[in-house]
């Protein structure tokens, strides 16, 4: 069987066929490198998983209040542990305490009313104690709440438990710099929120320890 080409030449349809393979060969090539080079040039697991978490946040969890406790779940898997591949790795607690706070943002709808008003939402500072190791293979949530907040932040602590022990095995305190926004009359519009609470004790210290630093390394200059 031969087939006329768009040049009025007679070409075999065999040869169509290899024309054809050889195209989805050289396209599959260029996906593929194309792949490999976004995996190297951007952290794609991470975005993918900042998505999925928000995703699933906002279509199958009820909404929460500001003042309410949120969750999300997770699995120590071969790309968390450290170097001799039998717990979570320190750096991974830091990455995944990104998506635990994202998720949070989401449910309370706390980043929305601060984009709303054009504004925007930056780690200032963290603090993380680690009590014990989350063995490879074992599951845990990572829970987060809003303990207080002035008229520049937010302070979230979260903590790491795992859900065969109920254990925290650790305790995280962030300060979340709210940007072009006044977080006390931001607050107000959360119902529950109208009040701010008493600050934590611990919290306190952290907070004096980090003016402690900023005085030194002004002192410093």
């Amino acid at each position: 069987m031969t087939m006329v080409s768009w040049t009025g030449k007679t070409i075999p349809c065999s040869c169509c066929f290899v024309l054809n393979g050889t195209r989805q060969k050289m396209f599959s090539c260029v996906l593929l490198v194309g792949l490999l080079v976004l995996y190297m040039i951007w952290d794609v697991n991470y975005f993918l998983r900042c998505v999925a978490t928000l995703g699933y946040g906002m279509l199958f969890q009820r909404k929460r209040k500001v003042t309410e406790q949120t969750a999300i779940y997770g699995l120590c898997t071969t790309q968390d542990v450290d170097i001799f591949i039998r717990h979570m790795n320190n750096a991974r607690y830091l990455r995944e305490l990104d998506f635990a706070r994202f998720h949070f943002y989401g449910l309370t709808g706390i980043y929305g009313k601060i984009k709303a008003k054009r504004g925007g939402a930056v780690q200032g500072a963290s603090s993380v104690r680690y009590r014990r190791t989350i063995p490879i293979f074992t599951a845990y949530k990572i829970t987060t709440k809003l303990v207080w907040w002035d008229d520049k932040a937010i302070y979230l602590e979260q903590q790491f438990v795992t859900l065969a022990d109920g254990f925290v095995r650790a305790v995280a305190m962030s300060k979340q710099c709210i940007t072009n926004v006044d977080v006390l009359e931001l607050m107000k519009e959360f119902p529950g929120a109208e009040q701010r609470p008493a600050m934590p004790e611990e919290l306190k210290l952290w907070l004096d320890s980090i003016e402690m630093s900023s005085q030194k390394l002004r002192k410093d200059k």
